[in-house]
């Protein structure tokens, strides 16, 4: 079967133009896979790349001095070789490096952020440790409305006020996420209303409850955006309290993995559409798509996403950005360390690396195989599978009811051959240090 619609790539001829990488010449000719819908009729030769891609990353190179210093363009059209001769930049060269690299002037970005010409922002710190990130005065506003405009459900509310709640990690992409206790007044932002005042919904008292419900039928969100074990608990307190918020149009799943669990108590207390809507705070929102579909698309506004072949697994790959249009610390091939799943619908983000077990025949694994493999009849509000043995894993679950015993064998099979599953209903599961909650944790190799 050939690839979907939306994604293109060439057979490249060699042609002598071929330039050094990294001081050596190359024979790398074949184009890369990207999601985005790349139209290549740009290119004057099929070896070269993309106009819109070579515009955005000369850009990039005139805006920031990290990327000439790493690797210096010639000024010819750019060819596939020499894309695949920039170095992919990760995380962890970010944070050696920290945000001053990506400027010329960083004293000039200070001023710029006492001025508010620039904002900053802390990542969660959920694959790293926290990571500062500079952007420039509406640069997340403005991503997100290109988002929103990436999906018919969200696009009615894209760039205007909208009434909407958001229940999620304190430490979350938004700058407007609270940092202390404020009165309901000062948590409201242009129609969004900022639920929790810290970051485990586990944790919080009755009387919390109380008031996130109360707020919610106070405001009449249109929305509702949320992590989805916060989302699930909070179904888990509207329908203890009897409370259905009928203004509800959408529920925009982010900031963290959902299950189908998730989705499924989410869905008996707020029977609306789901979306979801997956990025990071130094990239800004990528996919967008119908959770649970394995629908989602690139934003393509947003940033070209190119696709590295993971594990050898088919359709399986690892994602490498390069945002668009952004002035402060943009990014250029940068590794996300997300995998995603490609489909003739579009691709299911799997998740983390770190957090993707392979069985022993290679296969990997993620929460939509853990959610498949779950009996119809199982319900919990959150669960956890946790590895603590080549062949041994424990299934931590919080639910309503003691989990049959088919459940855990249900898990070890998905799991593969020789692995044994143990089952523990809890009372509660302690999210990270960032306040997100992981679904799978395999050992680290």
């Amino acid at each position: 079967m050939g690839a979907p619609a939306f994604v293109r790539w060439s057979r490249i001829r060699l042609f002598p133009r071929l330039r050094p990488a990294g001081g050596r010449f190359t024979n790398e000719m074949s184009a890369p896979v990207f999601a985005n819908a790349l139209d290549t009729n740009g290119a004057a030769r099929d070896s070269e790349l993309p106009a819109p891609l070579e515009a955005e990353i000369r850009a990039i190179y005139q805006r920031s001095p990290l990327y000439p210093e790493r690797f210096p363009l010639h000024p010819e059209p750019l060819q596939w070789a020499c894309y695949r001769g920039i170095p992919v930049l990760t995380k962890q060269e970010i944070l050696d490096r920290g945000p001053a690299a990506f400027f010329t002037d960083y004293p000039a970005i200070e001023r710029g952020l006492q001025n508010r010409q620039y904002e900053y922002e802390h990542t969660a710190g959920s694959t790293a440790q926290p990571m500062t990130v500079i952007m420039e005065d509406g640069w997340w506003v403005e991503q997100t409305r290109r988002a929103y405009l990436a999906h018919p459900r969200l696009a009615p509310y894209a760039g205007r006020t909208v009434r909407k709640t958001v229940l999620a990690p304190v430490a979350c992409s938004s700058n407007l996420c609270p940092y202390e206790d404020e009165p309901f007044p000062h948590r409201y932002f242009d129609g969004t209303v900022y639920l929790n005042l810290t970051s485990d919904p586990f944790a919080f008292p009755e009387a919390e409850w109380d008031r996130i419900v109360l707020e919610m039928q106070a405001v009449k969100p249109e929305i509702l955006e949320g992590e989805p074990v916060y989302l699930s608990l909070l179904a888990r307190a509207a329908a203890r309290r009897q409370v259905r918020v009928p203004s509800l149009q959408v529920v925009i799943l982010t900031y963290g993995k959902a299950s189908r669990q998730h989705g499924r108590r989410i869905a008996e207390v707020f029977p609306a559409p789901q979306v979801d809507l997956y990025g990071s705070t130094e990239a800004g929102y990528l996919f967008v798509g119908d959770a649970f579909q394995d629908n989602s698309r690139v934003i393509e506004a947003n940033a070209f996403v190119e696709l590295e072949p993971w594990r050898g697994q088919p359709e399986v790959f690892q994602t490498r950005v390069t945002t668009r249009g952004r002035e402060a610390m943009p990014l250029l091939r940068y590794s996300t360390g997300d995998i995603v799943r490609r489909f003739p619908t579009g691709f299911r983000i799997l998740g983390r690396e770190r957090d993707l077990p392979v069985r022993a025949d290679g296969r990997v694994v993620s929460a939509a195989d853990i959610d498949a493999a779950l009996p119809a009849d199982f319900a919990c509000w959150h669960y956890c599978l946790v590895q603590t043995g080549e062949t041994r894993w424990d299934f931590h679950y919080v639910a309503e009811h003691h989990a049959a015993k088919d459940v855990a064998d249900a898990v070890a099979q998905a799991l593969g051959p020789g692995v044994r599953v143990n089952a523990f209903r809890r009372r509660s599961l302690q999210p990270g240090s960032s306040g997100k909650f992981a679904l799978l944790k395999p050992l680290a190799k």
